[in-house]
C-alpha cells in the first residue's frame, strides 16, 4: 500500500498573463468589426404596430426609411405633439416626400433603381390621415413597393 502525502511546502505556481493583451485585442477587434452604427438619429418616437403576418426584406441596403410620429420630447416644445415626417436626419413636410425619393435614387446604382423599398416606420397611435398623404406623394414619385415596419404580435392566452 502506499501513502499519500501533502506537500504542504509548495506554492501554486502564478497565472501567466502573457496572452490577455491578445485575447483583449481580439475581442476589441471583433466588436468593432461587427457592430453597426446608427445611421439617423431618431427625431420621432416610432413605436410600430403589431402584426401576425411578417416576413423579412431580403436586402436591406435597398430601403429608404420614412418615419412618422410624434417628436422627441426635447422637439416637443417647437413642435407640439402633433406627427411628423423624418426624412433622414430632420423634419420634413409631406411635399418633401418627391425630393427624397429621387435624391435616394441617385444614391444607388443604376441595376438598384428600380429594387428601392420605401419603408413606412409609423407610429401606432398615429392617424391614417398623415399616411394617406404620403402614400400619394410616393405614387407620384412612382415609388410604388412600399412597405410597413411592424414587430412581431406576442402570442396571448
Amino acid at each position: 500500500m502506499s501513502k499519500f502525502r501533502k506537500d504542504d511546502g509548495k506554492e501554486t505556481p502564478a497565472i501567466s498573463t502573457s496572452a490577455l493583451p491578445d485575447i483583449v485585442f481580439m475581442l476589441l477587434f471583433f466588436f468593432m468589426v461587427t457592430t453597426t452604427m446608427r445611421e439617423t438619429d431618431p427625431l420621432v418616437k416610432v413605436k410600430v404596430p403589431e402584426a401576425t403576418e411578417i416576413s423579412k426584406l431580403e436586402k436591406k441596403s435597398l430601403v429608404s426609411y420614412i418615419n412618422v410620429g410624434p417628436p422627441m420630447p426635447m422637439y416637443q416644445a417647437q413642435l407640439g405633439n402633433e406627427p411628423r415626417i423624418q426624412l433622414n436626419d430632420q423634419f420634413a413636410k409631406v411635399s418633401d416626400i418627391g425630393d427624397y425619393v429621387e435624391a435616394e435614387r441617385q444614391a444607388r446604382e443604376e441595376q438598384e433603381r428600380g429594387q428601392i423599398v420605401t419603408s413606412l416606420k409609423v407610429d401606432e397611435y398615429t392617424k391614417m390621415g398623415i399616411v394617406t398623404e404620403i402614400k400619394q406623394e410616393l405614387r407620384k414619385a412612382a415609388a410604388l413597393h412600399i412597405n410597413y415596419s411592424a414587430r412581431k404580435a406576442t402570442k396571448r392566452n
